[in-house]
């Protein structure tokens, strides 16, 4: 089930858009042109990108204009990103960080 408003009054028909495929944790989601991973993932009902580093609780999107850095993740096994401005292309390989893995490994 996705989350994804289809026909919004501002932005108009989404669907229009290059559905591409992105893949979370291994998963693959349907996705479109022009969304973040943050986008992509709030469409798909994900909110949990990763977890504290100390707690241990799972974190997501707060502010989602990249202040924040709660929405940090995985970009190709290598590089962490905030999701919430990081724009998805296809085959897009992305990963929740866990603990300390803020370097990516």
């Amino acid at each position: 089930m996705t989350m994804r408003v289809d026909n919004h009054p501002v932005l108009g028909k989404q669907t229009d858009r290059k559905q591409v495929t992105i893949y979370f944790n291994g998963k693959p989601y349907e996705a479109y042109e022009g969304d973040t991973v943050a986008s992509a993932m709030l469409a798909q009902g994900i909110y949990a990108l990763r977890q504290h580093e100390v707690s241990g609780k799972e974190r997501g999107i707060y502010c989602n204009i990249g202040h924040c850095y709660e929405c940090r993740v995985k970009l190709e096994k290598r590089k962490v990103v905030r999701a919430c401005i990081t724009p998805i292309y296809n085959g897009m390989e992305i990963g929740s960080l866990t603990g300390f893995d803020e370097r990516g490994e």
